[in-house]
């Protein structure tokens, strides 16, 4: 088969998996998993029958023991979703479901007053393809966690046509989810990433336990690990594939969704209890000894108060200053009278969040139709890493959406043939410093993260 055209970011799979081992958030090995907690499921986004993981796993379908010679897919697809053998290459959506039966996952639910997590549907709606009942087929299995059909849609309806051959465009025709579209996957992964109308994380189910949910759609994509190849067989199928690209229309997808839930009237402020998920964790929850906030912050709010989450609205403004300058203005000056908002009238703040939404949702389908090349991508890099060195943001959520966004620039880069073997090892040198900076948030380091961007930016070619 020939080789994928992307490269895979191993320092990114090691800071994730760093971060689900820290928060214990496997459960015990060899936990029985009960073939099916019903919980009457909350309505699913889509129809059909959701037929079951042990549906597509059959040998001559997507559970092949190795890749196909001479298939246009891997065929090995659940293989790479199911293995257990490397912690770095486990896919979380598989084991999803097995976390609810964990000590730390009881906590939570006990903290939030229900018996367990492994029933509920506010647990399940995200941990698992929590298809209503009447929507589940015989060989269906909650358990399976985050399975095909949450993904990929309710296999009843595109099956029979995939089972044929007929080809892509059939399959998406019947029903099948289109992942292979950026803005579509963006928005699939982001209804529990960030949430949606249905799966709702809010600041009460964080301070029970839950951790905080970073996401950056490409990086997350390649990690995930992903189990399919883009080589030329897939271009012909399904169109070139740039992470530039689908990094930027992830941005987008992003703070047009942070927007919707600023926007949704369950989020208003009750009183002194504003929902304090649509703001930015780290600007309040750091060691007492280590003082990130700076008076010229992009956000220019005061120290000590709530600061909405801009991470995602700044970098997007760094790529509107190249793809669309005209809306470059524009989204920086909503973000800021956003910020400033925060400080007085919540329906000023809606005001806002609706000029930003709007400014995002715009940019897309010029994103979509933007040819990001060589220049382009030396361009975001650029404009990524100044904005990390000019001292306006130094709390860890830029920070980290920094360092994602420079691995998903780089891989693109080097997929494309614009940076070399040689280069890339003093550009891995510097990336792998910027994650280590990381940390966990409470061990942030700002000034090691400031020097691995100056080394990074000496790195990359000229």
């Amino acid at each position: 088969m020939p080789a994928d055209l992307r490269k895979p970011r191993p320092f990114a799979a090691l800071w994730v998996a760093a971060r689900i081992a820290a928060l214990a958030l496997t459960s015990m090995a060899g936990a029985a998993l009960p073939a099916g907690a019903q919980g009457g499921a909350a309505p699913h986004p889509q129809g059909g029958i959701h037929l079951g993981v042990a549906t597509c796993s059959g040998s001559t379908c997507h559970g092949a023991a190795e890749p196909s010679r001479g298939s246009p897919i891997r065929q090995d697809e659940y293989l790479i979703w199911s293995q257990e053998t490397d912690p770095h290459r486990i896919d979380s959506h598989h084991r999803a479901y097995a976390v609810l039966l964990g000590d730390r996952a009881l906590r939570i639910a006990h903290n939030l007053g229900l018996p367990d997590a492994a029933s509920a549907n506010v647990c399940l709606d995200c941990h698992a393809d929590n298809a209503p009942p009447d929507r589940r087929g015989p060989q269906f299995r909650l358990s399976d966690g985050v399975g095909c059909e949450a993904c990929h849609g309710a296999a009843s309806g595109w099956l029979g046509v995939h089972l044929t051959g007929a080809g892509h465009k059939a399959n998406l025709a019947a029903g099948l989810y289109p992942t292979d579209q950026p803005l579509a996957r963006a928005r699939k992964c982001l209804s529990c990433h960030l949430g949606d109308a249905q799966r709702v994380m809010t600041h009460r189910i964080m301070g029970a336990g839950h951790p905080r949910l970073p996401f950056e759609l490409d990086t997350f994509t390649a990690i995930e690990p992903a189990h399919f190849v883009v080589d030329k067989s897939y271009v012909a199928r399904k169109g070139a594939v740039n992470g530039a690209q689908i990094w930027a229309i992830g941005q987008a997808a992003e703070l047009a969704g942070r927007m919707d839930r600023v926007l949704d009237p369950k989020n208003a402020p009750r009183g002194v209890d504003p929902e304090l998920t649509l703001f930015d964790c780290e600007a309040c929850h750091h060691g007492i000894d280590q003082i990130r906030w700076t008076a010229s912050g992009a956000a220019e709010v005061g120290p000590g108060s709530l600061r909405l989450y801009d991470a995602s609205a700044v970098l997007l403004a760094v790529i509107a200053a190249r793809v669309a300058p005209e809306a470059e203005t524009s989204l920086r000056e909503s973000l800021r009278a956003l910020h400033r908002a925060t400080a007085g009238d919540w329906d000023a703040v809606r005001h806002q969040a609706e000029h930003l939404r709007a400014a995002a949702n715009g940019l897309v389908p010029i994103l979509q139709g933007h040819d990001f090349t060589r220049d382009d991508m030396k361009a975001l890099a650029d404009g990524v890493t100044a904005a990390a060195l000019s001292g306006k943001d130094a709390e860890y959520s830029f920070a980290e959406q920094t360092t994602l966004a420079l691995d998903a620039i780089i891989a693109a880069m080097r997929s494309s043939g614009y940076v070399t073997d040689t280069s890339m090892a003093a550009i891995n040198t510097a990336l792998g410093a910027l994650y280590r900076s990381l940390g966990d948030g409470d061990i942030y380091r700002p000034a090691a993260f400031a020097q691995a961007i100056r080394e990074l930016r000496r790195a990359m070619p000229q």
